[in-house]
């Protein structure tokens, strides 16, 4: 999606090889206009599925889901936690999920009644490194039985294998921007859609 990739270029920076910084609108401030467009483009390559929830963890991921959530007819957004609160009394589905820009592991949780063998889930996530995040959240879809329908990420860093371990696996994965490496002081994207 060329405005994003534009957008990653004029706003974002990146430390080292690895890591990309989009804190200025998709980390921390959010740039909803830009939400907005993302969530149509998100629509428009998820036409040919049905769906009927949107899935993703906590925090950064929610902005994106609940502006894509429009394009589909208003359905439900679920997110999982990555922590155990007070509140959250019901019984959960929980998956081990490692964070790479952390360097830390935590259970993604969502309670058993946001979640059913009747669901068809588009799992939303708003960054993709190694895919921890998108398969935990896909094992949580599979304890309750449901459909993962597809895996959308708004950023994904291809050179750190997130997606290939992802559609080994068989899950349909389709990112808005494709980072294919970072060089010397350079993002390099892939152009060609999937």
């Amino acid at each position: 999606m060329e405005l994003l990739e534009q957008r990653i270029l004029h706003d974002g920076t990146h430390i080292g090889t690895e890591i990309v910084k989009v804190d200025s609108f998709l980390n921390h401030q959010l740039d909803i206009r830009l939400f907005n467009e993302l969530g149509k483009e998100i629509r428009r390559r998820f036409a040919d599925v049905e769906v009927n929830k949107i899935l993703t963890i906590e925090s950064s991921g929610i902005g994106v889901a609940a502006i894509a959530s429009i394009y589909f007819d208003y359905i439900p957004v679920v997110f999982a936690k990555k922590t155990s609160p007070n509140t959250m009394t019901e019984e959960f589905y929980g998956a081990p999920v490692k964070s790479f820009t952390k360097g830390t592991v935590s259970i993604a949780r969502v309670a058993k009644q946001y979640l059913s063998a009747a669901d068809k889930v588009l799992i939303i996530d708003d960054f993709m490194a190694h895919g921890e995040a998108a398969a935990a959240l896909a094992n949580l879809v599979e304890q309750a039985g449901g459909t993962v329908c597809g895996i959308s990420a708004v950023v994904e860093k291809e050179f750190q294998g997130g997606s290939k371990k992802l559609r080994e696996k068989g899950y349909r994965v389709d990112s808005l921007a494709v980072i294919t490496k970072i060089e010397d002081g350079k993002i390099f994207f892939r152009r060609d859609p999937e």
